[in-house]
């Protein structure tokens, strides 16, 4: 089997987690640079085979669209043109950052490791992940 690839982007900063090649468990991979993120990707596909991207998808409460949309959809275009035969699925990521902080909490992370914004990423995509690894182990 081939490895399931969460991305949270954002403006500055990607959180990116990764499932074994067995797609059970979650794991934190690597914060990139937004700039630098498609050639991350093309270097680690290069070594690991991905099934499957797994996007973040910002709403805002009401179920709409969040302003991060704007920012996302031309990064999406580009990842579908630069991978075009590996399929995009789009996951509800509304207090993904919330749930990373407290997880982070939880796991008796310090103050100042709390506040590490690329660790809050990479927890964040891991959340993402899990969640659609979740919603899969549900549907059969």
């Amino acid at each position: 089997m081939a490895r399931i690839l969460a991305i949270d982007y954002g403006r500055k900063r990607v959180g990116l987690a990764v499932t074994d090649p067995m797609q059970i468990i979650a794991n934190g991979l690597d914060t990139v640079a937004a700039k630098d993120l498609l050639d991350y990707l093309e270097k680690y596909m290069a070594n690991e085979e991905v099934e499957i991207f797994v996007v973040g998808y910002p709403k805002q409460l009401n179920n709409e669209d969040s302003e991060s949309m704007k920012y996302l959809k031309p990064f999406l275009g580009k990842l579908k043109k630069k991978f075009p035969d590996i399929p995009i699925e789009m996951v509800d990521e509304r207090f993904t950052s919330k749930i990373a902080f407290q997880t982070m909490i939880d796991g008796g992370l310090k103050k100042k490791q709390r506040q590490d914004k690329a660790m809050i990423d990479k927890v964040s995509a891991t959340i993402i992940l899990q969640s659609y690894m979740e919603t899969k182990r549900n549907m059969f």
